[in-house]
């Protein structure tokens, strides 16, 4: 009896960028020209920093504290800037209008000073028209018109803030909503937006921008009033050239595919930038690229994709929109960036003429490969290559540990910090 033929064996391989780009042994080989191609994106990629994301932030149980988090707008500049000083792509910080500058324009002259010790610029303004008792059933949604105006001179306040320090974007998020049905006429409250954001996009001066933000629910749980992109794009063109559409990756329905929203306000010419973070449910804001890193490349892809086509930048901003309850705040601010640099030259490294053959031509194996391929390789010695030729730390975090900024300001700013409330209720 003959003894059957032993299986065959399956010799695992490395799994090559292109089948032109495999050296010795097998292993990924980066080729020259998209190295180039990953330099020159790192050279014009930029990501903005939230002066909040550096103070003590919770959830609406509490909030647990950080003896190292800033305490004031002038330690936010400071942390900031020590980002920025190891990543080189920070360049501005985005201000809170109440957190940040409480006196309103009369705060102008100081935060200005600081963005030129910390070697910063301002970046977007945020009105901020939810947490004031008066705008516990909305605020350019408000039934009261006396609410209304009071919003709406907050907003006309903070384009005068805009002005003083030279900032371009305006980014507006609105809480309002309701919580049961019956109890607010929602297009009664759709007119009263549109008029409040159309006064406010007209005060503005020319070259600045109103970027509007959409969320489907909470604080609100029944309607909100700006609760999804299509809205926001509606109240955009209502209110004039200046406006366009701001997307929070974390301001989504489970399963929405963000990038295929920011394919058409690409083609709209209505995106105006990004806030990044993560979830795994609703608007947790988690760090970037925690939970799903593949969904940010695929929103930078499409971004490089429409610029390859039509030969123009996008104009999109990126900033980050996080709260680090648990993480370090700088760590965590640092961990986020370098993350966005490795998603954004991943995403250069796609070969867009190849990849639109292969879409025309229906290879739908191929096409998404040439998608995978860039996501899986490794593109971090060549940032490290790009850094030091910058003069920065081939490792931001390392040199962030090594430097000794964490402890001293541990020292500075514990008392302050352990001292503050921290319960919900």
């Amino acid at each position: 009896m003959m003894k059957p033929s032993p299986p065959p064996r399956i010799r695992l391989t490395p799994y090559p960028e292109t089948t032109h780009d495999i050296g010795s042994g097998g292993h990924i080989v980066i080729s020259n020209k998209q190295t180039d191609r990953i330099i020159h994106a790192l050279n014009a990629f930029h990501i903005e920093l939230p002066s909040w994301g550096f103070a003590n932030t919770g959830t609406r149980f509490g909030k647990f504290l950080q003896p190292a988090a800033a305490t004031s707008t002038a330690e936010k500049f400071a942390d900031a800037g020590m980002v920025h000083r190891l990543t080189g792509v920070c360049p501005t910080i985005a201000l809170h209008v109440l957190w940040d500058l409480p006196k309103g324009v009369d705060d102008c002259a100081a935060v200005q000073a600081m963005a030129v010790e910390h070697g910063l610029r301002p970046g977007a303004i945020n009105p901020n028209v939810f947490q004031d008792q008066s705008y516990k059933y909305g605020s350019l949604g408000n039934p009261d018109p006396a609410i209304r105006k009071e919003a709406l001179q907050h907003l006309l306040d903070s384009v005068e803030i805009q002005k003083r320090l030279g900032s371009r974007d305006l980014s507006l998020w609105f809480a309002d909503g309701s919580n049961y049905p019956g109890t607010q006429n929602i297009r009664h409250r759709r007119h009263w937006f549109e008029e409040g954001l159309k006064i406010t996009h007209d005060a503005m001066a020319d070259g600045q921008r109103m970027m509007v933000e959409y969320k489907p629910f909470e604080p609100a749980f029944y309607h909100t009033d700006i609760a999804d992109w299509g809205m926001a794009l509606a109240f955009a063109k209502a209110a004039g050239p200046k406006a366009k559409v701001l997307v929070d990756t974390g301001h989504h329905y489970q399963a929405q595919n963000i990038e295929q929203i920011v394919a058409w306000l690409l083609d709209m010419n209505m995106l105006a930038g990004f806030h990044f973070n993560d979830r795994r449910y609703a608007d947790d804001d988690l760090t970037m690229g925690s939970i799903d890193p593949y969904q940010v490349f695929r929103i930078f892809h499409e971004i490089a994709q429409f610029e390859w086509e039509t030969g123009k930048p996008a104009g999109v901003d990126f900033t980050v929109d996080q709260s680090h309850n648990l993480k370090g705040k700088i760590e965590a601010m640092i961990q986020t960036v370098t993350t966005a640099m490795e998603l954004y030259a991943k995403a250069a490294m796609v070969d867009h003429e190849k990849l639109a053959g292969y879409q025309t031509s229906c290879a739908l194996v191929d096409a998404e490969t040439c998608l995978k391929d860039a996501f899986s390789t490794d593109v971090r010695p060549v940032i490290r290559e790009w850094a030091v030729s910058k003069g920065l730390p081939a490792d931001a975090m390392d040199a962030f540990r090594q430097s000794g900024y964490l402890e001293k300001i541990t020292a500075d700013r514990g008392q302050k910090n352990m001292a503050a409330v921290s319960s919900y209720a």
